[in-house]
């Protein structure tokens, strides 16, 4: 069925009213189907590319011959899908760095903060919810253990929230983030990131779907509750 522009229009129009009013619900917002008494509704499943991974979780390791580019275009979501503009040499980044008291360090992380620590190359799959961005890449840069426990964070900080310079953001527990193949990686395929794949640097959490390994950190915050929602780009 073809919808005239008018249609799309008169719709659109529609839905802004509704927010001004009120009348429009979040869970109508966001697709989800809705029962006239409030109760529970069968809806339609997304269908996602599925993801190999070990019997135990881990993500499998492939030789560094097995490496090579990704394929299809990455994802920005708020900045017109083309990377923002940024210092994208890893060795000048900046990256706001908020502890909020549950580790010894807080405040700007640097390359040279990061430069002392082991390296570490893996070569995983990176592999997104949809068919594509697909690749098997050899990531270099150091585990995230390591950087947390160059920080000292504590015991008691149990949650880990990661902002990117486009504005999306991931979360996850420190027990993710503590996996050792849970990585903060500067280079692909031996070569620094291109702005494209997340200069300066970006997490790597290759048993999780690609669009949580966050291009292009602006922010890592560490907490030990949740956190409160971001405000999101407009």
């Amino acid at each position: 069925m073809k919808i005239s522009r008018r249609k799309v229009i008169t719709s659109s129009g529609a839905t802004v009213a509704g927010l001004v009013a009120g009348t429009l619900k979040p869970a109508a917002l966001l697709g989800q189907e809705q029962s006239p008494e409030g109760g529970l509704v069968e809806t339609e499943l997304r269908s996602i590319a599925p993801l190999p991974l070990n019997p135990d979780g881990s993500a499998p390791e492939y030789n560094e011959s097995e490496a090579g580019p990704i394929e299809g275009n990455t994802l920005w979501r708020f900045t017109n899908n083309e990377p923002p503009e940024v210092e994208y040499d890893y060795r000048r980044m900046q990256i706001r760095l908020d502890t909020r008291r549950g580790a010894r360090l807080t405040g700007t992380l640097k390359w040279e903060n990061l430069e002392p620590l082991p390296r570490h190359s893996a070569v995983h799959l990176l592999q997104c919810g949809a068919p594509t961005p697909r690749g098997i890449v050899k990531w270099t840069g150091v585990r995230f253990s390591d950087f947390m426990e160059m920080l000292d964070v504590q015991s008691f900080t149990h949650y880990c929230r990661i902002v990117g310079s486009d504005g999306f953001w991931a979360e996850e527990d420190l027990n993710t983030m503590m996996h050792p193949q849970v990585m903060l990686a500067w280079m692909m395929n031996d070569e620094p990131l291109t702005p494209a794949h997340g200069a300066p640097i970006r997490l790597v959490i290759p048993f999780r779907y690609g669009a949580r390994s966050i291009k292009a950190i602006r922010e890592i915050v560490f907490a030990s509750t949740g956190f409160p929602l971001p405000e999101l780009p407009a």
